[in-house]
């Protein structure tokens, strides 16, 4: 019998190294684009038409048909409501003040006690850890309508209604931030863990150095949707006193001051939704990869 004579390396070098192609046909990727490209028209055309609307003079504002572009943009809405917010006896720096103060308070406790949380219930067992987080899953149900009375009878109670506390602390708790946070922990290896505790860290050490970093999308997800329920909280429910309001409360404001303030509302618009946008391209890359990878496990 003759000897099976073996694969000549090179042969399957080019056969295994040769770049596979798509089973589709030219035009069968003219109709991929095609979509693709209609679908990001779509999505971007809100936006588009809420910052050009912004930069009409008023007469534009109620032309019919309406059109998308201005024909002659200007700044005048945004000049007008800066003058506006100027009038009023409570200054536009303390709507401002109030409103990143709450923001900024708010996603770092969220962040905090949400990581620290999935820490331990994704990498510690101890009795009551699969009740607790069926909890959290169960939280995840309820809209705000419906959670919005308890809370507001929990915060009477502690006597924290008309100040910002009664934002930051509801805000501490939301149960999305503990559930992204777990499922995204539950991919690192104990081994990891266990070698750390060999070399004598202790836990926050291994929570804070070792953990959190590989976590980083999750936690930069996080602060995007948290920054987003903050940032446009006009918090109205809780807070009463004028000098403590929001700046998304006081820009409501005007923007139900009538005909006279429609190139101001389409203002307000666009100075509501800069923050979330901007929040959101500069960690969009991260929170992709979050909401690709956390349901994944080893």
């Amino acid at each position: 019998m003759s000897a099976v004579k073996p694969a000549d390396p090179r042969k399957m070098k080019a056969v295994t190294g040769r770049k596979r192609r798509p089973n589709r046909s030219i035009l069968g990727d003219a109709g991929v684009w095609l979509l693709l490209i209609l679908v990001a028209v779509a999505m971007a055309f809100p936006l588009v038409f809420a910052i050009s609307s912004a930069l009409k003079p008023l007469d534009e504002l109620f032309r019919f048909p309406p059109t998308v572009f201005p024909r002659h943009p200007t700044l005048d809405n945004f000049s007008d409501l800066m003058v506006t917010m100027g009038q009023s006896w409570v200054p536009f720096s303390r709507y401002l003040t109030n409103t990143v103060g709450m923001t900024l308070i708010g996603t770092l406790g969220h962040l905090l006690i949400a990581s620290m949380a999935a820490f331990v219930l994704a990498k510690y067992d101890f009795p009551g850890s699969r009740l607790y987080f069926s909890i959290v899953v169960t939280a995840l149900m309820f809209n705000g309508y419906v959670t919005a009375i308890p809370n507001y009878i929990t915060m009477s109670r502690l006597h924290i209604v008309d100040t910002i506390w009664s934002v930051i602390l509801p805000a501490f708790s939301a149960p999305m931030g503990l559930f992204l946070m777990k499922q995204f922990m539950e991919g690192i290896p104990m081994s990891l863990i266990e070698s750390a505790k060999l070399d004598g860290a202790r836990e926050f050490r291994i929570y804070w150095t070792i953990v959190m970093p590989i976590v980083k999308p999750a936690w930069l997800t996080l602060i995007i949707l948290s920054v987003q329920g903050l940032w446009n909280n006009p918090a109205s429910a809780v807070i009463y006193s004028e000098s403590k309001k929001t700046l998304v409360y006081a820009l409501s404001q005007i923007q139900a001051g009538g005909i006279a303030r429609t190139g101001q509302a389409a203002a307000v618009r666009v100075v509501i939704m800069i923050v979330p946008i901007v929040t959101f391209i500069l960690s969009q890359s991260q929170m992709l990869e979050t909401m690709a990878t956390a349901g994944l496990k080893d």
